[in-house]
């Protein structure tokens, strides 16, 4: 169960990086609201890393962590905000879920 936890703890990182990219793109009213968003975002992200860690290993959860972050937020860049995609920044994407899936695969 905490698996699930760490993963959508790891999701709600990807939204609040949405929330940065998005906060920096508009201005006003709207500006804060998604900055709003990005608060919210965080803190129930932490909280779930948090109770996630509370039966997993710490360093393979906040790998596992950062890394769903990390390739959730790159292809949030790539399909919303149309960042570039080349060879080889596909090529670290997939080096790193496939470092995600092996500590979870080595981890009790």
């Amino acid at each position: 169960m905490n698996w699930i936890i760490l993963i959508i703890a790891g999701l709600f990182e990807v939204a609040f990086a949405f929330c940065l990219g998005k906060a920096k793109h508009t201005t006003g009213v709207d500006m804060y609201l998604w900055y709003a968003g990005f608060l919210v975002a965080l803190i129930i992200s932490m909280g779930l890393l948090v109770k996630a860690t509370q039966t997993l290993p710490i360093g393979t959860a906040y790998a596992v962590w950062t890394g769903i972050g990390a390739v959730g937020t790159v292809l949030v860049g790539i399909f919303v905000f149309k960042e570039p995609t080349t060879f080889l920044r596909l090529f670290f994407l997939t080096t790193l879920i496939a470092s995600i899936v092996g500590l979870k695969v080595v981890s009790n």
